[in-house]
């Protein structure tokens, strides 16, 4: 019997223990969970309490300096809330403004005035919100934001501007435009930028005229460059001073001048394909300019004209012919042409022909034009004067003179030894012959001539008339068709 009272409590034991393991398993097991619900219920507060954006940037009374500086580090999820808060204080601050304009409308006399004032308070608190919104889109479009949210936000702003605008009364007007011509912003801040502009414009001018009138006086200092080049480089430099003291003007006065370089740039293109010529013309005037093939004041002959070179500009050449006349030649003309420099060298070789004729005596006609060349004041003694036999022509005997002059007395040696050397020949019994034809008349052996081959018989007046017409004299250039026999042997070329 009590080895079955044993038996009997074995069980038992056994079973509460299982039952007490049990219990304290299912009591730790709750405290997990009882734990972890905790935790969770703990860092979910915490998450919601996470702002979406820093405190404080969303306060209609912060700076709009501050702001934008706050608004550097910001994200783009950060900003499109931003964003959405401060379009919740226009929509305020309008429906402040509206209810506002309500009440001034419902009022008469001196309430009606009071109410402007305060209204235009209103406007003028509800502007800086403006500018606070504004630099916010501007900082979400600038990282990236939704191009749709940005567009809809500045569509916002724009709509409640617009749709104020064309309700508002002439007196609402009237105000309006008073306050903006008083505030800073308006008409003060305007009258204040064009007098900056106005006095500043006249300051670059007066400037750049001092640095291009300096840097004429250092460019003329070097000898390697020409007038032309000095000339242009003086130019650039005085608009270059312009337009960098225009950009530190703008840019002083707030404009942002980052838009005006790829405005230009774009323009460049259009312009470059629209005036291919004119460029064409402005890189063949660098090109003049660069490797100096005249100077102003020089005498050339460019494209089938002579003349003296009276300007240079990056597109054309401007010429002053003998006879005062003012041509005007394309660059791009000018240095794809031949071009002669009359005037490049300090001296020029003056270069004659004087013919005489086959029975005068060479000798004395060479010292004849020796003694004329040698007593002329302007010819040079260095390098010598050169007289020669030079061609045994048709009707005369050829001699050359090649004296040397300064390039300026070229024409006046030229002219007088012209006059000179007919002067002396004649003195001294030389003759310059020139051109005749001589006629012949066959006789039959009936001793009755021949019918003429012209009209009537040439007598011999007719006929020494007909020899004068057909000749020329020594030097008689002008003559376009010599005759056919014969080489003008007297004539200076």
């Amino acid at each position: 019997m009590k080895q079955r009272l044993r038996s009997e409590r074995t069980p038992t034991i056994s079973a509460g223990i299982c039952i007490f393991v049990l219990a304290f398993l299912l009591s730790i097991g709750a405290g997990w969970g009882q734990d972890a619900t905790t935790e969770t219920q703990a860092v979910e507060p915490a998450k919601e309490e996470i702002p979406a954006y820093p405190a404080g940037l969303d306060d209609p009374s912060i700076g709009p300096e501050e702001l934008r500086l706050r608004l550097i580090p910001l994200t783009v999820e950060q900003l499109g809330s931003l964003a959405a808060a401060w379009q919740d204080q226009v929509r305020t601050a309008t429906q402040v403004v509206v209810e506002k304009r309500l009440e001034i409308r419902a009022s008469e006399g001196a309430k009606a005035k009071e109410l402007l004032d305060e209204l235009q308070v209103l406007l003028q608190e509800r502007e800086l919100i403006f500018k606070k919104f504004t630099a916010v889109i501007s900082s979400l479009e600038a990282k990236g934001g939704d191009p749709e949210q940005v567009q809809t936000l500045r569509n916002y702003l724009l709509a409640i501007t617009a749709q104020e605008k064309t309700n508002l009364t002439l007196k609402e007007f009237n105000k309006g435009f008073m306050r903006w011509l008083t505030s800073q912003e308006g008409g003060v801040g305007v009258g204040f930028r064009i007098l900056v502009i106005v006095t500043a414009l006249f300051i670059l001018f007066l400037v750049a005229r001092i640095v291009r009138a300096w840097a004429r006086r250092v460019f003329n200092r070097m000898p390697s460059l020409s007038k032309l080049l000095s000339g242009f480089l003086a130019m650039t430099m005085y608009w270059l001073t312009i337009a960098f003291g225009l950009m530190i003007v703008l840019a002083a006065l707030g404009v942002n001048i980052t838009p005006l370089f790829a405005l230009v740039g774009g323009a460049s293109f259009i312009i470059a394909f629209a005036m291919q010529e004119t460029l064409g013309n402005l890189a063949a005037g660098l090109m003049i300019m660069i490797n100096r093939p005249f100077d102003e004041g020089d005498y050339v002959q460019i494209a089938g004209l002579g003349g003296t070179v009276r300007n240079v500009s990056i597109v054309s050449t401007t010429v002053t012919t003998p006879d005062n006349q003012v041509i005007v030649i394309p660059n791009s003309k000018v240095w794809g042409d031949v071009i002669t420099n009359v005037t490049a060298s300090d001296t020029r070789r003056v270069d004659l022909v004087f013919g005489i004729s086959y029975g005068d005596s060479i000798e004395q006609a060479q010292r004849v034009l020796e003694e004329v060349v040698a007593h002329h004041p302007l010819v040079l003694k260095d390098p010598a004067p050169n007289i020669r036999v030079h061609e045994l022509a048709d009707s005369s005997v050829n001699l050359i003179v090649r004296p040397w002059t300064k390039t300026g007395d070229y024409w006046t040696v030229f002219w007088d030894l012209q006059r000179s050397v007919k002067e002396a020949f004649d003195s001294h019994g030389i003759s310059i012959p020139f051109p005749q034809s001589d006629m012949h008349l066959h006789v039959v052996k009936s001793g009755k001539a021949e019918e003429p081959m012209v009209d009537s018989v040439l007598t011999e007046e007719h006929a020494d008339r007909s020899r004068q017409e057909g000749s020329y004299a020594s030097g008689d250039y002008g003559v376009d068709e010599p005759e056919e026999d014969g080489d003008g042997g007297g004539r200076g070329e």
